[in-house]
């Protein structure tokens, strides 16, 4: 048994990425759960069916697991 330690997979900047990614990922979560109706008896069409919901939402989403993709496969670069 070594006492050295095991490389890591990912380095500093992997992990940086993968923080980014996932921030992306929250920030269109928060944006999909939006629009709280005052009365619950009442369907509000254009707050349910925004743009904001349907279109940047599901985007910022998608975008956020690209980052992550991007992340995990990205080589930290070698240490001299």
């Amino acid at each position: 048994m070594s006492d050295k330690a095991t490389p890591s997979i990912f380095g500093k900047e992997n992990y940086k990425w993968m923080l980014v990614g996932l921030i992306v990922i929250a920030i269109g979560m928060i944006l999909l759960a939006g629009g709280k109706s005052t009365d619950p008896n009442v369907f509000n069409k254009n707050s349910v069916y925004s743009f904001t919901r349907v279109t940047v939402a599901p985007l910022l989403i998608l975008a956020g697991l690209v980052i992550e993709m991007f992340a995990i496969f990205r080589k930290p670069p070698k240490e001299a």
